[in-house]
């Protein structure tokens, strides 16, 4: 879809009536539809070359334009694929080139939000910070929710974890890390728009990335503090089971150490030996009852110490 920047709003240019025009274009262009459109916006070569190939998320500055290509994550699963936009940036166009259906209905919402709401002073600076103001919208409160997580595995250590509780750890230090190398590239993102090598942003619109800047740091700050919550609770996790397989082998080492006398005065009647106290007709019930006082002896010794 092609757009004309009319007032405050958009409106959309029919292909019939295409002709020359130095208006304002935004264009919202697939996979399949960008080679069509190739010639008429004066795309790049490379813009288009490279279409459904795995690319790293960079920024170009080129002499009068502008190249950017964004992995945007889905918040409904942060470890599944990701969304590939890529950006071109000039005087009096704004070209987005999406290479998935979610990436493009992405941006479709965005140009009916602004057809139904309009923006005052419209331009496309002002269409290329909605995109990326809308790509953090929500996000405090989504990260909000993982530190909720993270309390509450917290609090089930006083408990019982459940068997799957490292398996949980592992997985939401992923989606933390998916979220860390996103914000990452979103800062130098905005960090390289701010600069405004190509002078393409007026005063107003800078300021705007600057604002985006610090909220981008500031999210990525809040996913730093999580991953080092996450690490926290891991090892108290860690601890924990340390402490029950310290209590374990505990109570091992009290009846080793109880059964241990009555191990000597077995290995010692077991001699193949005469022994004198064998004429003795009391001698085996004498045994019996001086091992009963040896193990009732040890353990009430040990409970008092408080080994167990």
């Amino acid at each position: 879809m092609i757009y004309f920047v009319e007032g405050d709003g958009l409106e959309e240019q029919k292909e019939e009536k295409r002709g020359v025009d130095f208006r304002p274009c935004l264009a919202v262009l697939g996979s399949e539809e960008a080679p069509a459109e190739k010639e008429y916006l004066l795309l790049p070569d490379y813009f288009l070359s490279g279409l459904s190939s795995s690319q790293v998320c960079k920024f170009e500055s080129h002499e009068g334009y502008d190249y950017i290509v964004l992995s945007v994550p889905d918040w409904t699963g942060l470890e599944g694929a990701k969304s590939l936009v890529r950006i071109y940036f000039r005087n009096n166009l704004l070209a987005f080139l999406c290479e998935d259906e979610r990436g493009k209905s992405m941006l479709l919402r965005l140009t009916e939000e602004i057809g139904e709401r309009g923006i005052r002073g419209l331009s496309l600076e002002r269409i290329l910070h909605r995109f990326f103001d809308r790509l953090t919208e929500g996000d405090s409160e989504r990260m909000d929710e993982i530190e909720q997580e993270l309390f509450d595995m917290e609090e089930a250590l006083s408990a019982e974890p459940d068997k799957d509780y490292i398996a949980r750890i592992i997985g939401l230090r992923r989606r933390l890390l998916v979220l860390k190398r996103y914000y990452e590239q979103l800062l130098d993102i905005a960090e390289a728009l701010e600069e405004n090598e190509n002078e393409l942003l007026s005063g107003g619109a800078v300021r705007l990335f600057r604002m985006l800047t610090g909220r981008t740091d500031r999210l990525l700050d809040g996913v730093l503090n999580l991953r080092d919550y996450a690490s926290q609770v891991r090892e108290a996790y860690q601890a924990q089971i340390d402490i029950r397989q310290n209590e374990i082998m505990k109570l091992f080492t009290v009846i080793t150490a109880i059964f241990l006398p009555l191990t000597l005065i077995a290995g010692w009647y077991g001699m193949n030996l005469r022994m004198p106290e064998f004429q003795w007709p009391y001698a085996y019930p004498a045994v019996i009852i001086f091992s009963a006082l040896i193990a009732i002896g040890s353990f009430l010794y040990f409970r008092k110490n408080k080994w167990f």
